[in-house]
């Protein structure tokens, strides 16, 4: 079964370029701001989006996005809302693909079950939940893909290739190279390093390798997509929609636009990277 991730990277490849994935957080600063920017992103250039499920302890995020999910729990954002949001994201858009991102505590509340067949119907595609090992598969992982969703890993420059095998076994869609260790938003990866990681898990898979974490300029995005599948950016956008707040910390009319706008100039990068690559 193909997947709507499946289909985008395929005819990413038809077309040689590499994949430009955003993440937002869902109801960051509001629901209603939050809908209109996830909205605005495949127009601004993003080939996948990744939404973040906003959780009282997300120990693997740094302080920006942090920040945002406690701005969405503040306006009232639950996980059941979040699949609302992509309910309502659908009914425009039916073709780009959207990944779920976050912990397992909310899905596990919300009953693993009941969030797969709701997630599926709202017209989510894939998952990415970063404290679940390949260990605890049975879980969610794989009720996930018995549901038709990707389950998609994050592999890491600790990640060895004595590891890699397990962290791959029931990957599918794409995996996430984080390409430095740490939390999410600290410093951006060296390309050279950053290539060679890719070309290492390659060996081990068939499937696209994206890289994420410390990618905020279009040229460090350009770097990235010359080496990998995609470049995911997520804390220059958070930081982009942080800086259009009010001093209540409330949405603005260059709210939406500025994360928009940053993402447009971001994916020129990316899909610059394969002309400076010729």
């Amino acid at each position: 079964m193909t997947t709507r991730i499946d289909a985008r990277f395929a005819e990413l490849k038809k077309q040689g370029r590499s994949a430009f994935i955003t993440f937002v957080m869902a109801g960051d600063p509001d629901p209603a701001t939050s809908l209109e920017i996830i909205k605005a992103l495949p127009k601004a250039g993003a080939d996948v989006i990744e939404i973040g499920m906003p959780f009282t302890d997300p120990m693997a995020d740094g302080p920006a996005i942090q920040a945002a999910g406690l701005r969405a729990l503040k306006s009232g954002m639950t996980l059941k809302k979040t699949l609302d949001m992509v309910r309502a994201f659908r009914q425009g858009d039916a073709t780009t693909p959207l990944v779920l991102m976050g912990y397992y505590n909310p899905i596990y509340i919300y009953g693993v079950d009941k969030f797969l067949v709701d997630a599926k119907a709202a017209g989510v595609d894939g998952l990415i939940i970063v404290d679940l090992p390949p260990e605890e598969d049975a879980e969610l992982c794989l009720p996930a893909m018995k549901a038709g969703l990707n389950f998609i890993r994050l592999a890491t420059p600790t990640t060895d290739d004595k590891r890699l095998p397990a962290v791959l076994a029931n990957t599918s869609g794409f995996v996430y190279y984080v390409s430095i260790t740490g939390i999410t938003g600290s410093a951006g990866g060296d390309t050279a390093v950053v290539g060679e990681a890719v070309a290492r898990i390659k060996r081990h898979t068939m499937l696209p390798v994206c890289v994420g974490f410390g990618i905020r300029t279009p040229d460090a995005a350009r770097g990235i997509a010359q080496n990998a599948d995609g470049a995911v950016v997520g804390t220059a956008l958070v930081d982009a929609l942080r800086g259009s707040l009010d001093a209540e910390g409330r949405a603005t009319a260059k709210t939406v636009d500025a994360v928009a706008d940053l993402a447009a100039s971001l994916a020129q990068g990316v899909r610059g990277a394969k002309q400076a690559a010729e």
